[in-house]
């Protein structure tokens, strides 16, 4: 088993690439998708939430409100460790739950948006940057996800530095370019992994 961390900058295009990958064979754990998952209602995740946050940040349904929540949580690095120490224990052992279930030969390709910035690259055998440039992201968020200016360089200034993702590359992915280039680049990306896994074994 090939265990690849992929991360990339918010609007670098780092799900496109993880889609392409899951295309080519790639068994694709999801750390957003997971962390959605360990705060359903019902779980002791969504329960834990309560208790540091209170009951604000559900909605009339009992589900978590990401808005209500994120208000709490994006502009003050104390509330954001209090939620991170709640969630990340859950989603890593998720994680590890369905890397476990993967097949031997596996390519596994674990999605990290917050890789970078959590020092995880030690914990794959290597680590795919997907990289865009900041005029790319900024005019990605504000056309393809109707976020304003102001919103998306926010949230662009809240993550790793474009440098610092580079720095925990073995693999770089350049998104600035047309979809078709970024097909070809996952394409090759994906060969290496290949040969990789099987060097592996």
């Amino acid at each position: 088993m090939l265990k690849v961390g992929l991360t990339g900058g918010i609007g670098a295009g780092k799900s496109e690439v993880s889609r392409l990958l899951v295309e080519h064979g790639a068994v694709l754990i999801d750390s957003d998708r997971i962390s959605r998952e360990v705060v359903e209602p019902g779980t002791p995740g969504l329960a834990a939430v309560v208790e540091e946050f209170g009951p604000g940040v559900l909605t009339p349904e009992g589900a978590l409100d990401r808005p209500a929540l994120g208000a709490l949580v994006f502009a003050d690095a104390e509330r954001r460790a209090a939620l991170n120490a709640i969630v990340h224990p859950l989603v890593g052992a998720r994680a590890a739950e369905l890397e476990r279930a993967a097949p031997e030969d596996a390519v596994v390709v674990h999605d990290v948006p917050l890789l970078t910035e959590n020092g995880l690259a030690p914990f794959y055998d290597l680590v795919v940057v997907v990289d865009a440039s900041a005029e790319t992201q900024l005019d990605r968020l504000v056309r393809l996800r109707g976020m304003t200016e102001s919103d998306a360089r926010a949230r662009m200034a809240a993550q790793a530095t474009r440098e610092e993702r580079r720095a925990v590359a073995d693999l770089l992915v350049d998104n600035d370019g047309s979809h078709e280039a970024l097909v070809s680049r996952v394409d090759a990306v994906w060969d290496e992994l290949v040969r990789r896994a099987a060097a592996a074994r």
